[in-house]
């Protein structure tokens, strides 16, 4: 039980977001509970490689006291970065050197080391959502499928796109974003598939056709495996019926088979976005944090900010005694024009990634960087 709170902490998913938050509060002697849909850590897949700022995401881990469980996970040599023509032509190489700020690891190890970090008990699987209602005082009652409910004085959403929590606080839902990406993977690439592990290389590719709305990532992942992603503006309906082995037709082929010769049946998603500016007034007892809060395309940002969001809550919630009225003020009033910067720029390089002049706008962006 909390010292300063008269209940623990109410936290509604175990993502990146959600478990940093826990972590958080735990250093600080805070207890929360985290109550997650999925039936337990291994219930699906946990995404692919991301690479962790050193302005954000780093920074979060250290306020989680993880920096250097943060390290260890680390996979080498991920930030060096390939630039190629669907002819196979490499127009821009940059090895790693180490001195990058946006070191990668997978998902999943990154969110194994958060659970690994808390006490056994902080997180309730198998507890979807199913309603949440005021008690005044800025108190809220939480019911999930199965009949747990609980009270909370402090009830946090750190649930995603589709936040259960988020009606609480703003009339916002997800809009179709006007892009979406199929997802490929090649298993034991360097063995498999030589020619292709060769062209992805050590790090990230990055393959331009000069199409516009149109551009593919690939990126090397643990044990040789390459997961690849063709990013596509395109109407919503498109996908469901879309080829997309016609997207990459006349490529080089150890471009193409990232497509055409994929382990795992591509998988179309559809890329949804809240308002850049997405916020609300102040709402006694509850907040959001990460995609619940200020949703956005894929654009790097995303689980840097949820982590982000959740150092800021937690350290707020413990420098302010108790008084989570201003614990929450306070959270709020810094992450509301961050995440909005963050959207701009995040909508800003997908215009021009997705533009018909995605290559020269992406070595322009090398190139000053």
């Amino acid at each position: 039980m909390s010292s300063q709170l008269p209940t623990p902490v109410t936290i509604v998913g175990a993502g990146l977001g959600g478990l940093t938050l826990a972590r958080v509060l735990h250093v600080h002697g805070i207890a929360s509970v985290v109550y997650e849909a999925d039936a337990s850590p291994a219930a699906r897949a946990q995404g692919g490689m991301l690479d962790i700022h050193d302005y954000n995401g780093q920074a979060a881990l250290a306020a989680a006291g993880l920096a250097d469980e943060f390290r260890a996970i680390v996979l080498p040599g991920r930030e060096s970065m390939r630039v190629m023509d669907p002819d196979g032509t490499v127009r821009f190489d940059r090895a790693d050197d180490g001195t990058g700020g946006s070191p990668e690891a997978q998902r999943g190890a990154l969110r194994q080391m958060l659970l690994d970090s808390l006490p056994p008990e902080t997180v309730k699987w198998g507890h979807r959502l199913s309603a949440v209602r005021p008690l005044g005082a800025g108190r809220h009652e939480v019911t999930f499928t199965g009949g747990t409910v609980a009270a909370t004085d402090l009830l946090v959403g750190a649930d995603g796109a589709w936040s259960r929590v988020r009606p609480l606080l703003s009339d916002a839902t997800p809009a179709y974003a006007g892009n979406g990406s199929f997802e490929t993977f090649l298993l034991d690439a360097d063995r498999r598939h030589p020619a292709t592990a060769r062209a992805v290389g050590g790090g990230s590719l990055f393959v331009f056709d000069r199409t516009a709305g149109k551009v593919f990532l690939a990126h090397r992942e643990s044990n040789g495996n390459l997961h690849a992603y063709l990013w596509l503006a395109r109407p919503a309906q498109w996908f469901a019926t879309a080829d997309p082995a016609a997207e990459v037709s006349g490529w080089a082929p150890e471009l193409a088979a990232l497509i055409t010769s994929s382990d795992t049946e591509p998988v179309h998603r559809l890329h949804h976005t809240l308002p850049p500016d997405h916020r609300w007034p102040r709402v006694p007892g509850v907040t959001l944090l990460g995609d619940a809060a200020h949703l956005q395309p894929p654009n790097g940002e995303g689980a840097n900010l949820a982590m982000q969001d959740a150092a800021e809550l937690g350290t707020a919630i413990a420098a302010h005694a108790g008084d989570v009225e201003a614990a929450l003020a306070a959270y709020e009033r810094d992450m509301f024009p961050r995440s909005a910067a963050a959207a701009a720029a995040g909508a800003d390089m997908l215009d021009l990634l997705l533009g018909p002049d995605g290559a020269e706008n992406l070595l322009a962006t090398f190139a000053g960087s």
